[in-house]
């Protein structure tokens, strides 16, 4: 199906390269019907910012941002015959208790369409960046383990220390989804980002039983509500055997019901679109013949709704037919 629902651009993002015109040319030029643009919402502290950021102020990401939001009404007005743009966001959890409103806050300001809910930090550093960054991460969680826990509320427990033989690995998955876990209970995100983008640095890395029971705790939350997972295809830019999520997880969402979206995550023109024929063969493999969309609708006073929409038989999609060949689509 020619959509995606989740990308950045360089104009908007210091990690990223590229115009958003030029991303939503390029959206164009490959027959996307709808594409979401949902850049980073803005950091408020000057240490969280990133190496590429550090001429800016934390006032700079605001206003940045403020930039992208109308820009990007700009592109929706001017490019309308041609494509839907859906408005929205990637959140960010650094400081778990203070992300959820700062989030909401964005969203009802700018009038935002849809949430992508994603986890990018973990004990406020970030964990996919690079190795040495997730290494930080790790030592930190090592400290933080020594501490406390989380129960399976997301809600900090005395009376449940970790045992000393935890690894830092589980100890960091383990917050890692607690902070999702908070996020998707005070947001309810219409798209949940890269579910497992913690695996980035440990790919075969086997979940225990306490780290997979709140992976499954998540999932069965994001149905309860009616979220959508997003199958996101730069996990295989990242190095992953997959797409995010990866076919562990895959596979349990898929028994519980859940209902899913597709994206590319691109950072640029040169990425919409990046991986899908790879994204093609994973839906292909599971079987996953249904996805949803965002889209825009009007009820009878003319107020404009975004609703969640499905395509059946996307698999046949003629969309499918420049990324991949003739045997694959057999």
């Amino acid at each position: 199906m020619p959509i995606s629902m989740h990308s950045h651009s360089g104009q908007f993002c210091a990690h990223a390269k590229g115009n958003l015109e030029e991303v939503v040319q390029e959206a164009i030029n490959k027959k996307f019907l709808i594409y979401g643009l949902s850049e980073h919402c803005p950091r408020y502290r000057v240490k969280d910012l990133y190496p590429e950021e550090s001429h800016l102020h934390p006032s700079d990401l605001y206003k940045t941002f403020k930039e992208y939001v109308i820009e990007a009404r700009r592109l929706q007005s001017k490019y309308n015959s041609e494509i839907k743009l859906i408005i929205g966001l990637e959140s960010e959890a650094i400081t778990i208790n203070t992300a959820s409103n700062e989030i909401s806050k964005l969203v009802r300001e700018f009038q935002l369409d849809y949430v992508v809910g994603s986890v990018h930090h973990v004990f406020e550093v970030p964990i996919d960046i690079d190795s040495e960054t997730f290494e930080r991460a790790l030592e930190e969680a090592e400290v933080e383990g020594k501490k406390i826990n989380y129960n399976n509320d997301g809600k900090s427990d005395d009376n449940n220390i970790k045992n000393s033989s935890d690894s830092r690995e589980e100890i960091l998955f383990s917050a890692y989804f607690d902070a999702q876990y908070k996020i998707l209970c005070e947001i309810k995100p219409t798209i949940v980002g890269h579910f497992d983008v913690i695996r980035i640095f440990r790919p075969t890395w086997k979940f225990g039983t306490r780290v997979w029971e709140k992976v499954v705790r998540n999932v069965e939350f994001v149905v309860s509500y009616g979220g959508l997972f997003e199958l996101n295809s730069s996990g295989w830019k990242k190095g992953l055997t997959d797409a995010y999520p990866q076919r562990d997880i895959l596979e349990l969402i898929i028994k519980k019901g859940g209902k899913f979206t597709i994206s590319d995550d691109s950072h640029g023109p040169t990425s919409v679109g990046q991986n899908y024929d790879k994204l093609y063969k994973y839906l292909k493999e599971f079987q996953i013949d249904t996805i949803y969309y965002l889209d825009h609708e009007y009820d009878k006073d003319g107020k404009k709704l975004v609703v969640k929409k499905s395509l059946k038989n996307i698999l046949s999609h003629p969309f499918w037919q420049q990324f991949i060949s003739s045997a694959d689509s057999r």
